[in-house]
């Protein structure tokens, strides 16, 4: 498996990886995004600005960059980083597939800004659009999004063509979503080819205000999966102003910053291969990076465990976040 170049990699932040769901198109449901992006939202901006912090990662340390198909440009801006850096091998390349943008680089649109399709046909565009701009460079491929009522998990079809998708060399994995994350993830445990587990990762929400997933993460971590944690900062919830107290006042006690410390939370989990930052600026990036220096204690630890929302609470209000 490609992860098995950050299992042997000795860089404290090796496990962190860079996630372009903020910066590959205008649109995001980030807070505060309005005074993280530039002025102009042109695809040439956001283009510039991904590259740098494309640079400023991969000069830290980290290895592993998370695109999807949905995030925009997100693919594209990392196929033209790779193209134009052909020394560099020993980055881990995700993307997903299953959603497809629609808000044609809008920030506002009528209708939804990306819609999901989990069908055989859906991959088979996608799995051909990823191609032609990554190429070679995927190592890994994820269904977008997998609920307990997708049809992904049970559709012998799709499974078939994945298996043959991992045969070819590219790992094959999924994301979930949705207050039933947990369900998710144990019903694609259970998904076999020839009598063989068809996924090999799994991409999932846990942060401080979301953790009901972490049984059945580490569920998939005794399977051998590697689990890549996403939303760590809970969509800018867990950052600057907007972090809760007692988050900011463990912060304060660190001396770092609340994305650091919120970060850090998801790190230092036994079951965890990789946390995603997801940050737009290069200062962002340098802070969420101090997750891999914080130590918190066992009292700092019951503070923050009291941040915890029910599930369909946290994702109802996530819901409700803007796009902007």
């Amino acid at each position: 498996m490609p992860f098995a170049r950050l299992a042997a990699a000795t860089t404290p932040t090796a496990h962190i990886g860079f996630g372009l769901a903020a910066i590959g198109r205008p649109g995001y449901i980030t807070l505060g995004r309005d005074a993280d992006l530039p002025p102009s939202r042109s695809v040439e901006a956001l283009r510039e600005r991904t590259l740098e912090l494309l640079d400023a990662a991969y000069a830290s340390g980290v290895r592993y960059f998370d695109v999807a198909r949905s995030y925009g440009r997100s693919e594209e801006f990392l196929a033209d980083w790779l193209h134009a850096r052909p020394d560099i091998r020993d980055v881990v390349v995700g993307s997903k597939w299953g959603y497809t943008y629609t808000a044609a680089w809008h920030t506002e649109v009528d209708g939804p800004h990306e819609v999901k399709d989990h069908s055989v046909a859906a991959y088979v565009r996608q799995r051909e659009e990823s191609a032609e701009l990554l190429g070679d460079r995927l190592d890994l491929y994820q269904i977008h999004s997998v609920t307990p009522e997708s049809p992904a998990l049970g559709d012998k079809e799709l499974h078939a063509r994945l298996a043959d998708l991992a045969a070819e060399g590219v790992t094959v994995g999924l994301s979930v979503s949705g207050p039933e994350q947990a369900a998710a993830i144990r019903a694609a445990l259970a998904v076999t080819v020839e009598g063989e587990p068809l996924f090999r990762t799994v991409q999932a929400t846990y942060n401080a205000l979301e953790t009901s997933a972490e049984p059945a993460l580490a569920e998939a971590h005794d399977a051998g999966l590697t689990v890549l944690v996403k939303e760590g900062m809970a969509n800018g919830r867990l950052a600057g102003e907007h972090a809760p107290a007692a988050l900011r006042e463990v912060a304060d006690a660190t001396g770092l910053g609340c994305d650091a410390v919120a970060l850090a939370l998801a790190l230092r989990k036994p079951w965890a291969g990789v946390v995603l930052s997801g940050a737009a600026t290069s200062v962002q990036l340098v802070s969420n990076l101090h997750a891999a220096a914080v130590d918190l204690d066992a009292e700092q630890l019951e503070r923050l465990a009291g941040l915890v929302e029910e599930p369909a609470v946290y994702w109802e209000r996530r819901g409700q976040l803007p796009w902007n």
